[in-house]
């Protein structure tokens, strides 16, 4: 049962990688690697259902917090340019 759904995730990791680099825009780009960080969390938290290691839980938290954190990060300097400024680029 695990190992379905370890490779449903491979496959939507692989579709999420695919948007990744067909994105018409910036914002639909990051959004699929955000998707492909949150398949990933699932990934390891599947992956250790299957190797009886209920510890991979915590580093698949880990993981989802430094996503989270990144993905805003990247956001943010897509809008403003920087990470310091609140103020928007002038074209």
């Amino acid at each position: 049962m695990f190992l379905a759904a370890a490779l449903g995730v491979l496959v939507t990791m692989a579709l999420a990688l695919i948007r990744a680099i067909k994105g018409p825009t910036v914002f639909d780009r990051i959004l699929s690697l955000n998707m492909f960080g949150t398949q990933t969390v699932l990934l390891i938290a599947v992956s250790g259902f299957l190797v009886e290691r209920p510890d991979f839980l915590d580093l698949a938290l880990v993981y989802a917090l430094v996503n989270f954190g990144g993905t805003i990060a990247v956001l943010k300097f897509a809008r403003f340019g920087n990470l310091a400024s609140d103020k928007e680029r002038l074209p």
